[in-house]
């Protein structure tokens, strides 16, 4: 096989990513579970394939392979073994605690083909697909909330977040929602067994069995030295701490940057407020400029975990680290706060690099567009009307897991 994982930064040429095209998850959807399945409003799921396609053309027609969660699953778990051993995991995180209930889920499962399977685990079982034959505990008797006793996973298509390829390894992270906790065994078992996703020799740097919580909005790699993960309202400290132990101890990253973001609005992710989108260029929401707290953890001579509190402006911290004599901030929105917050609800800052200065963007979003143009970027857009209600945009809706050094 080619090269497996390899992501040394937020802007070389992409290679290779992993989406997911949405399906009949989105049309579990109602007005009473938005607010638990983390949706402003429902898609319309016709259209909202419509834009994934468009979205999937694009980064094909510039080189990207692009590898699809429910194909890299089912490959995962052609094997019935695999596929027996994956059951236990979901069971256990669906909190199917009936042995009736499980041994009648399986042999449900067990009997479809292994893409159906993926692809109906994803949109959700409900209680009345199943019988289970026997009695055995009062989950065989209740109906569950929605009806449904493995829940759908609406989410899936932001990609970003279950997992962050980084160097040669790859985060399988523990999600701060538990509507969203399935989406990352998911890819753990793509990380395991799918002969076309990893190699031999990639590792592991964070996984799902971690205590604390961990999102890919939050991860960026800015060099070969040097990562950024943004402490959030979904990235725990420790969660932040225990990644970058991992990778400093077991790969050649020199640093990680700690980044302190609000907790509240809009602020879920770093990426949501600022992206990396040229050699010496970066996005940012204006509403987290100035004196945005960044901390630096690096290895002591006896690999101890060490701090230090970093007292700079981003755009200084950024331009040591990258070892340029400065960077340039370009602000969503530019001037106008009223535009700035309007596009910024729109993703403004959650750019796509698909190679150096060559960016995704919202077409919405159009003044800054025109400001990303004017700073020489190569802008290339995408319709997200219906996408866009999962309250994310192109960066979110990607896992890179091959990009070309820069």
């Amino acid at each position: 096989m080619g090269r497996g994982i390899y992501n040394y930064s937020e802007i070389g040429k992409l290679n290779k990513a992993l989406l997911h095209r949405p399906g009949a998850e989105l049309e579990a959807l109602t007005p009473d579970t938005l607010k638990k399945m983390l949706f402003e409003d429902i898609p319309f799921l016709k259209v909202s394939k419509r834009e994934h396609d468009d979205f999937a053309k694009l980064l094909k027609d510039n080189g990207v392979q692009v590898m699809y969660y429910a194909d890299e699953a089912a490959k995962a778990l052609s094997d019935p073994g695999v596929r027996r051993e994956f059951f236990n995991d979901l069971f256990d995180l669906s909190k199917i605690t009936s042995q009736g209930m499980r041994e009648a889920l399986e042999e449900y499962l067990m009997a479809m083909e292994p893409k159906d399977m993926v692809e109906k685990v994803i949109s959700g079982i409900k209680r009345a697909e199943i019988s289970t034959g026997k009695v055995t505990s009062l989950m065989d008797l209740i109906e569950g909330e929605d009806n449904y006793i493995s829940e759908p996973m609406p989410n899936l298509y932001m990609t970003r977040d279950p997992g962050a390829c980084v160097g040669e390894g790859i985060n399988i992270h523990h999600m701060h929602f538990e509507a969203r906790h399935r989406e990352a065994l998911i890819l753990k078992y793509i990380y395991k067994y799918s002969p076309d996703f990893a190699k031999d020799g990639d590792q592991i740097w964070y996984d799902l069995s971690d205590s604390f919580s961990i999102e890919g909005g939050d991860v960026m790699v800015l060099s070969r030295d040097v990562v950024a993960v943004g402490i959030s309202m979904r990235t725990t400290i420790l969660g932040a701490e225990n990644f970058a132990r991992n990778l400093l101890l077991r790969s050649g990253f020199k640093k990680v940057l700690a980044i302190d973001l609000p907790k509240y609005g809009v602020f879920s992710h770093l990426d949501t407020v600022f992206t990396m989108v040229d050699y010496d260029k970066f996005t940012i929401d204006p509403m987290i400029e100035g004196p945005l707290p960044a901390y630096e953890m690096t290895l002591s001579g006896k690999g101890e975990l060490q701090f230090r509190d970093m007292k700079d402006s981003l755009n200084k911290i950024l331009a040591k680290e990258l070892k340029l004599p400065a960077v340039d901030m370009i602000r969503c929105g530019g001037s106008d706060v009223l535009v700035s917050q309007r596009e910024q609800w729109n993703d403004a800052s959650n750019t796509l690099a698909i190679a150096p200065g060559v960016v995704v963007t919202i077409d919405r979003n159009y003044v800054t567009n025109e400001l990303l143009a004017r700073h020489g970027l190569d802008v290339k857009t995408i319709s997200l009307s219906e996408l866009s209600r999962g309250r994310g945009g192109p960066r979110c809706m990607v896992c890179p897991v091959d990009r070309d050094d820069i």
